[in-house]
């Protein structure tokens, strides 16, 4: 879809929503704790609770960290792909 400046958008909100439930299921099916993950992302167990309860907005670096780790696509955990 175009917007008015004729560029294709996704919508902000569209995009933003959802990634915290990817990351609480990618790490259950992993079986790692918000403590493990933390440790392995170089964050606080508190962090990542607020990336999975979505209180705190992913930046580029900390959504590298979480695809690499996980072994998917930063697209993925944005919901831009299945």
């Amino acid at each position: 879809e175009l917007d008015e400046v004729g560029e294709v958008g996704v919508g902000y909100e569209q995009v933003r929503i959802g990634y915290g439930k990817k990351i609480r299921e990618l790490r259950i099916e992993e079986g790692w704790t918000q403590d493990q993950l933390a440790k392995m992302i170089n964050t606080t167990q508190e962090q990542i609770s607020k990336y999975e309860n979505e209180t705190l907005d992913l930046n580029t670096d900390m959504l590298v960290r979480f695809a690499k780790v996980f072994g998917v696509t930063t697209d993925y955990l944005l919901g831009l792909e299945d």
